[in-house]
């Protein structure tokens, strides 16, 4: 039976013990063979080839394993070739190579084209969804004749819709296209941003919350599915970093937009923050503009728009694109990226079993500092501080935020650590938490005010997180549910954190804090036993894997490509 050579190289290296005339061949044609193996597993060569930039394991010896991969296999790279229909199918070719020089001038052209530009799209999202925190510094509440309470119920409205609308938004987008669907979210929520100006009654509140709340759900999982096009599932967290880096520093801007736009008055010398919602509204609607005429469809389809005739990559620059990517992880060229996700396949993605651990702490981990995120003018303001201080003392805390973003993210990476660190940004909340609920009463001001900024600039583990289950999805299906499904796990988090602080525990909240405390513990264990899971199955999987032969190997990975994340050679991020 005629054997592929590289196949036949790997064979005889993995199970020395079979028969070499197996392979049939002269011994010409198998020192060639071990030649082109060599030059396709080597990292002595200047070029990066097929197998040593692969989703598989890059071969250097029988021991190499590469576990930065989702999957852990040494055959051929020719068996993850894309579907036909994958757009960047015509770049495909598993014995190209390039240089590590050319790849990071790739990967530096992609993160000034798409990621910075996703970046302030981000922007855009949290500028109208956040604006509502400074809007309550300037009597909102008492001009719309509204009770902290029903503040909350406004929050509760929005989070809800948002998350409804988290699943149906991201199948869209995978039907349409992120490129197409992300403007048109972006224009349509702007509208409604700006509407806001003219609410008169907390019913007018409860409406627009609810729009927006509809018309911004998906566009997080959207923006996590648009980006995972681009890059390698190493590279994925520390640009999601930068996005949440956005999250945090849109709230510095607006803090001082705040400033300025709060000292536009009416005739009556109220009402400034309807001029707020209405401009950053306007804001917002710009960036969508430039969106749909700015956001490419794929790395292969960068030509016309804004983007000039030429596109943004050459023909070399574009293979290197696709083949880093599916060479990291194959099942990315199984779906082309305006293909729907059918309702079996969608069924299959949301019974997978091995994602349910992530749903399940994204329903609580975050919930420990979100009160004291949205109520943080509010607190300030019962703590004696005037409209505009408070809005700026709200800024160290979005500093401390991202610098503690950015160094855990590379923390994670360096050490190859994830939940555990969640573990630590647990025990950062259960600390200040404490504290808060044991001062005296009668402390000061600036005392309540550091531990609340600490508590808000918890040690944020969202991008690490985003980023175990865009990889430990395991397939493009599964992928484009399971970042909707955890986001709406973490909007869920967001309607039980925006309702622990009730107006009659004010101004303390000593009932929210200790709730607080517990949700952190319990965060805490649920860590735990995600990293104990995917260790476990980890090494379930690599007890089958070891025992198969090079043949076993090859035959299964050609015979289970749609497997996903259930394949053995599958290996789980923890």
């Amino acid at each position: 039976m005629p054997i592929h050579p590289k196949k036949c190289f790997y064979y005889l290296i993995h199970d020395p013990t079979s028969d070499p005339s197996y392979c049939e061949m002269t011994v010409e044609e198998a020192n060639k063979t071990a030649f082109d193996a060599e030059r396709f597993g080597s990292k002595a060569t200047p070029r990066v080839s097929s197998a040593e930039s692969s989703s598989s394991s890059t071969y250097d010896g029988p021991q190499a394993k590469q576990t930065d991969c989702a999957f852990d296999t040494t055959e051929d790279p020719r068996f993850y070739k894309p579907i036909p229909e994958y757009e960047g199918a015509h770049r495909w070719d598993p014995d190209f190579e390039w240089t590590e020089q050319e790849e990071k001038a790739v990967v530096k052209k992609i993160d000034w084209r798409v990621c910075t530009f996703a970046c302030v799209t981000f922007f855009a999202l949290q500028l109208d969804r956040g604006n509502v925190v400074q809007a309550t510094s300037d009597n909102m509440l008492d001009d719309l004749g509204m009770t902290t309470n029903d503040y909350n119920t406004g929050q509760t409205i929005f989070y809800l819709t948002f998350l409804f609308a988290e699943l149906p938004s991201q199948l869209i987008s995978k039907w349409v296209g992120p490129d197409r669907w992300i403007p048109v979210q972006m224009i349509s929520w702007s509208i409604i941003a700006s509407c806001q100006a003219f609410i008169q009654n907390k019913s007018g509140f409860f409406a627009t919350r609810a729009m927006l709340g509809l018309l911004e759900g998906g566009f997080i999982p959207d923006t996590i599915l648009f980006l995972s096009f681009w890059y390698k599932s190493k590279e994925l967290p520390i640009r999601l970093s930068y996005f949440w880096v956005t999250y945090e520093a849109t709230a510095i801007i607006s803090a001082f937009l705040a400033f300025g736009f709060l000292h536009i008055r009416q005739s009556d010398g109220t009402g400034g923050w309807r001029y707020l919602f209405a401009l950053e509204g306007l804001i917002t609607g710009l960036i969508g503009i430039v969106a749909a005429f700015w956001m490419p469809p794929s790395p292969t389809q960068t030509t016309g728009r804004f983007r000039g005739k030429n596109g943004w990559f050459n023909e070399n620059e574009e293979k290197i694109m696709v083949n880093r990517v599916l060479r990291d992880d194959p099942s990315k060229g199984s779906m082309h990226n305006r293909q729907a996700v059918t309702p079996k396949l969608l069924w299959q993605a949301l019974k997978d079993y091995d994602m349910w651990v992530i749903y399940l702490l994204g329903l609580t981990w975050m919930i420990p500092n979100t009160p004291a995120t949205s109520y943080i003018s509010l607190e300030l303001k019962s703590l004696g501080f005037s409209t505009f201080n408070t809005n700026l003392l709200t800024i160290p805390a979005y500093m401390i935020f991202i610098v503690n973003l950015l160094v855990w993210t590379w923390v994670s990476e360096r050490f190859n650590q994830r939940l555990l660190l969640g573990v630590g940004a647990e025990l950062w909340a259960l600390i200040l938490l404490i504290a808060l609920e044991t001062i005296s009463e009668d402390a000061s001001a600036w005392v309540r005010w550091v531990l609340l900024i600490m508590l808000i600039g918890m040690p944020y583990v969202h991008a690490i997180i985003v980023a175990i289950t865009s990889r430990n999805a395991g397939s493009v299906r599964t992928r484009t549910v399971a970042t909707a499904v955890y986001n709406m796990m973490v909007q869920a988090s967001s309607i039980i954190g925006n309702n622990i602080y009730r107006t009659e525990d004010k101004p303390y909240y000593h009932t929210g804090n200790r709730v607080l405390m517990a949700l952190s513990v319990w965060s805490m264990v649920i860590f735990i036993i995600a990293k104990i899971y995917y260790v476990r199955r980890n090494k379930q999987n690599a007890a089958i894997w070891d025992k198969m032969s090079s043949e076993e190997r090859s035959r299964y990975v050609v015979e289970n490509k749609d497997l996903g994340n259930k394949r053995v050679d599958f290996r789980f991020l923890h």
